[in-house]
């Protein structure tokens, strides 16, 4: 066995500002999504691994493999980088990442129905640092309820973590997305999709367009006054992304 996927987690954990503030008040709402595909995808393998009691932040490669270690030099690495961190379960997690890694490295058996486990919360980790622990958890310019296994193993998948797609997820304000439809353009393949900020108590109307990033639009109030016939329906930012996503894709082609 080779310590390479693990040096390649760990350089990636040291290439981390954990103190970056502002990294993460730029990115709340992606930061978020990968918080909570985090949760579902780590409800998942524990409810395979009888390891409920554990979760959320945990070694998972521990509840698969007992016996499964780390070289020692990326060890006394990975301990000194977290010496400073908190809380405990986030220095947990950055362990958890690095030894299911080497897992991935020493084991071609594992359950290839499940997602990467801890590939969303590196994601997150690198959108602007760690977290806290409160009564919900804080990411630094968002908070959300950490729930229990059960809801979180059940919640909808994010079908992409692309950075430049969770870019476009973030901005100032409370967002609501809307897909627009029509004959032929159902909710999961609209023509497009258009998004209601508000932020600071004003409303900015914005479309994703072809240019591959949001611009004003009227269509919202054209709607509400009568001037449009395209109808529309309200969809989830997972749905959002997914649409995002595709579009990219289609105009230049996968990444």
């Amino acid at each position: 066995m080779t310590d390479k996927l693990s040096r390649i987690v760990l350089d990636r954990l040291r290439a981390i500002n954990w103190t970056d503030d502002s990294g993460a008040f730029n990115h709340p709402h992606s930061r978020a999504l990968l918080m909570r595909e985090y949760l579902r995808r780590a409800a998942l393998w524990a409810k395979a691994y009888d390891a409920e009691p554990s979760w959320p932040f945990f070694d998972i490669a521990g509840h698969i493999d007992a016996e499964i270690t780390i070289s020692a030099h990326i060890a006394d690495e990975l301990e000194e980088l977290l010496e400073e961190l908190a809380p405990a379960s986030l220095r947990t997690t950055c362990r958890g990442a690095v030894r299911w890694a080497a897992l991935r490295e020493a084991r071609n058996d594992l359950p290839t129905e499940l997602p990467d486990p801890y590939e969303p919360l590196l994601a997150m980790y690198e959108r602007g640092g760690g977290y806290y622990i409160e009564e919900y958890l804080d990411l630094n310019g968002v908070m959300i309820p950490l729930r229990d296994v059960e809801s979180n193993a059940s919640a909808p998948a994010v079908l992409t973590l692309a950075p430049a797609t969770l870019d476009a997820l973030d901005a100032e304000g409370e967002m609501t997305y809307y897909a627009r439809i029509s004959d032929g353009y159902p909710r999961h393949s609209p023509r497009g999709i258009v998004r209601r900020r508000v932020d600071d108590d004003r409303t900015y109307d914005e479309a994703f367009t072809r240019n591959l990033r949001w611009e004003p639009t009227e269509y919202l109030r054209l709607y509400d006054l009568g001037h449009n016939d395209i109808d529309h329906v309200r969809i989830t930012e997972i749905e959002a992304a997914a649409f995002i996503e595709a579009l990219a894709k289609k105009l230049v082609g996968s990444p």
